[in-house]
């Protein structure tokens, strides 16, 4: 079985920075796009960034500049780098992989993983 567990967050005050780091565990042949998602109180989760398993990544356009999305295969882990952070960024995030493929050719798709606070104190 599959299972996407996330580490880091917290509180910080603006301008500090976190990392928040998702590790993919099993028997994972491959994983394909991995994405970092958020929620705030009241507002619909949205794309924060993604990064495909060739290493192309995009942004929403309000952490652009300040976030970096990075992944290391060997590991099946993403991380994102979350620096001048700002009150707006505070939300629960989330790490999303869109397919996992494990040795025995099991395909697992929309994983999510629990979800870990971020809260930027102005």
């Amino acid at each position: 079985q599959v299972q996407l567990v996330q580490s880091g967050g917290g509180l910080v005050q603006a301008g500090g920075s976190l990392r928040l780091t998702c590790a993919a565990s099993g028997r994972i042949l491959r994983i394909n796009t991995m994405s970092w998602y958020r929620q705030a109180p009241g507002n619909q989760r949205e794309l924060v960034a993604a990064i495909t398993l060739g290493g192309d990544t995009n942004y929403v356009e309000s952490v652009k500049g300040r976030f970096t999305i990075s992944r290391d295969n060997a590991k099946n882990t993403v991380y994102l780098q979350m620096d001048s952070l700002k009150p707006e960024d505070t939300a629960v995030y989330y790490c999303n992989t869109d397919l996992i493929i494990d040795y025995s050719g099991k395909i697992y798709k929309n994983y999510w993983g629990q979800g870990t606070q971020v809260t930027v104190s102005s």
